[in-house]
């Protein structure tokens, strides 16, 4: 399958995500009981075509940059962050699945291009063993965010080379429900267990090669996010709703306090003008910085230039800084929002959850995303991926 002709404008993929702000808002409370995103979000987002963006187009996917796809998790992010934390996940691994062997992802995308994949990229505590034509996979993996829904799963893997991931269809592994947690409650970002399942091996990827020395996946499809080494371009799928929250905590942080006066947390005190204005531009400058290695990552891929050590530990670096940008913002409106912030009918606690939620992941910390740049500036070897 190809892109039809009338792929929409990069404006009117945003408007569709705009359009879907109010129903996710809605949604939210109830996102978070469920702690998965519901099966009608789920369609939302697949009628409104914005997962495509990922898509390889040969696939059906939308003939638009990668990078859109952040600007929407950015946007959805405004609504509900766990909605937005699955959608770019779903988005990224969508245009993952374009570095695998051309027979996985025929595989993929053989009922169409609206399947969606989750993924734990860490090994867990798997083994695998080969076998004639391929592996057999066993183990327990965490954190696989959107696997409700998801029909593929991509697996970190060890013991195979550098690094590897396995690709494998629903019924080759089962879901259990381990997502009781403070933070993204709604992003169902539960345990996978796999007992014995053949691997072919066209379904394993080298992660270390992909886009840097193998170029097969840019040679099919001839989009420029398959000239980047996957390190590059993943994680900012992380970053994107991580923005949205802070920009949704400054919405609902400003739309509680327009129009009230006199003494306290009111539109006219300065301990609020202070907190807002440092907060609204922690996440402009955040933006600003995404928006700036995006551009950069894609120059250099469409150019066909070598990525150098110092760069890719800077995106890593600028990854972490994002995310840490954002988390100070909400936490600065949280701690000024009054008693009234904590209550579940309160949007603003939630972002706060979220925010947290986010900021825990190890590549988002500036003590361990932000190292390897410090080490290479230094000199140093790199004694971590970047």
């Amino acid at each position: 399958m190809t892109n039809p002709a009338n792929t929409p404008t990069a404006a009117e993929l945003m408007a569709r995500a705009a359009a879907l702000l109010p129903v996710l808002k809605e949604r939210a409370a109830y996102t978070e009981q469920l702690r998965r995103v519901p099966e009608e979000t789920v369609q939302d987002l697949l009628a409104s075509g914005l997962h495509r963006i990922g898509v390889p187009r040969r696939f059906g996917g939308l003939d638009v940059d990668y990078g859109l796809a952040l600007d929407v998790g950015i946007e959805l992010g405004r609504g509900c962050p766990a909605t937005a934390w699955c959608y770019s996940l779903w988005a990224a691994h969508a245009w993952l699945v374009g570095y695998w062997p051309r027979p996985a992802q025929e595989e993929v995308f053989d009922a169409g291009p609206d399947a969606l994949c989750s993924s734990s990229l860490s090994p867990g505590k798997s083994e695998i063993v080969p076998v004639e034509g391929g592996y057999r996979l066993s183990g327990r993996w965490e954190f696989s965010s959107g696997c409700d829904a998801a029909s593929w799963l991509m697996l970190g893997v060890a013991g195979i080379g550098a690094r590897n991931w396995a690709l494998l269809p629903q019924g080759d592994y089962r879901i259990v429900d381990t997502w009781f947690v403070s933070g993204l409650r709604g992003s169902g970002s539960k345990d996978i267990v796999v007992e014995d399942a053949f691997v072919p091996r066209h379904r394993i990827l080298e992660v270390s090669t992909a886009g840097d020395g193998d170029w097969s996946g840019w040679e099919w499809h001839r989009q420029a996010r398959y000239r980047a080494p996957i390190p590059v371009l993943l994680g900012w799928d992380l970053v994107a709703p991580m923005l949205g929250i802070g920009l949704g905590m400054i919405d609902e942080f400003t739309a509680r306090l327009i129009g009230t006066a006199g003494p306290g947390r009111t539109a006219d005190s300065p301990a609020v003008h202070r907190r807002l204005s440092q907060a609204a531009a922690e996440v402009d400058a955040a933006r600003a910085l995404l928006e700036r290695d995006i551009q950069e990552i894609f120059g250099k891929a469409t150019a066909g230039e070598a990525f150098t050590p110092l760069e890719r530990a800077r995106f890593r670096r600028d990854k972490a800084f994002c995310a840490q940008l954002c988390l100070q913002a909400v936490n600065r409106l949280f701690d000024l929002s009054g008693g009234h912030a904590l209550f579940d009918a309160a949007p603003l606690q939630r972002f706060h959850r979220d925010a947290q939620a986010v900021a825990h992941r190890d590549g988002l910390i500036m003590d361990l995303g932000g190292q390897q740049y410090a080490r290479v500036a230094l000199g140093l070897e790199p004694d971590g991926p970047i």
